[in-house]
């Protein structure tokens, strides 16, 4: 269960549901010699932020042990933001993440998952408001006995 987690935070890294977050600012600020003035709204983009080399060696290459224990200590909450973050976060983030864990644990121990001829390699993404793929996602289901 712990490589599971680390699997589906390495997958919310590299496909955030949210391709950017947007805050309204409740005060102004000035961060770095950049005033953020009351009330303009700040866009987050998680999409580059969760890709990015400085933050995340090999970014586009999927490796779960990113989020072991030993690693996850390490990393800036800051610099992964599936779900945003700090007191704003998603209220459903728990729920979520539990569900889709449940629901890979009950569709892995029925069936084993293998691209087939149709699955299109590399996916092709469409942004509207949330990520998804541009077409449907076609892969071959084999029963496990």
């Amino acid at each position: 269960m712990e490589y599971l987690d680390c699997v589906i935070n390495e997958s919310l890294r590299l496909y955030p549901i949210a391709s950017r977050l947007e805050r309204v600012a409740k005060a102004s600020v000035e961060i770095n010699g950049f005033v953020i003035p009351k009330d303009m709204v700040v866009m987050i983009p998680t999409w580059p932020v969760h890709r990015d080399p400085e933050i995340w060696p090999e970014p586009e290459k999927f490796k779960p042990e990113r989020f072991s224990k030993e690693n996850k200590e390490t990393i800036d909450p800051y610099t992964y933001m599936p779900f945003g973050a700090g007191p704003r976060n998603c209220i459903g983030m728990r729920f979520a993440l539990i569900l889709m864990k449940l629901a890979i644990v009950e569709i892995l121990q029925r069936y084993s998952f293998s691209v087939c001829k149709e699955t299109e390699i590399p996916i092709e993404l469409d942004i509207q408001g949330l990520l998804q793929p541009k077409r449907q996602i076609k892969l071959k289901l084999v029963p496990r006995s």
